[in-house]
């Protein structure tokens, strides 16, 4: 994955010096974000679905066209590997974004 800079609100973004992907979940959602573009449904995809109301709202550059019930879409996914431990990877992926989500907002 390549670095990228996040724009934060109008006329503010990071120091281009900064990657995301130092903050937690970065990776995650940089994979999400590439995914998304080529629309490809994986986990990341998904996960970028869930929060681009919030993620847009700090600034990423989320694409248009995000799934449909991504969170319906995230625990199916996770249910058909193991269905078992469903729940907790998924509390567990949501954790990871919303992790991203507020070091974003406090690093703006």
């Amino acid at each position: 994955m390549r670095p990228r800079s996040i724009p934060i609100g109008v006329g503010r973004c990071y120091d281009p010096a900064v990657d995301y992907a130092a903050l937690p979940g970065g990776d995650l959602v940089g994979q999400g974000l590439d995914d998304l573009a080529m629309g490809v449904e994986s986990i990341p995809s998904l996960l970028v679905s869930i929060g681009a109301p919030r993620l847009r709202r700090a600034g990423v550059p989320v694409p248009e066209r995000t799934f449909d019930d991504p969170e319906h879409r995230l625990y199916l996914r996770l249910a058909a590997e193991d269905s078992d431990a469903a729940h907790s990877r998924y509390n567990a992926w949501i954790g990871r974004l919303v992790s991203f989500e507020n070091a974003l907002e406090c690093a703006s």
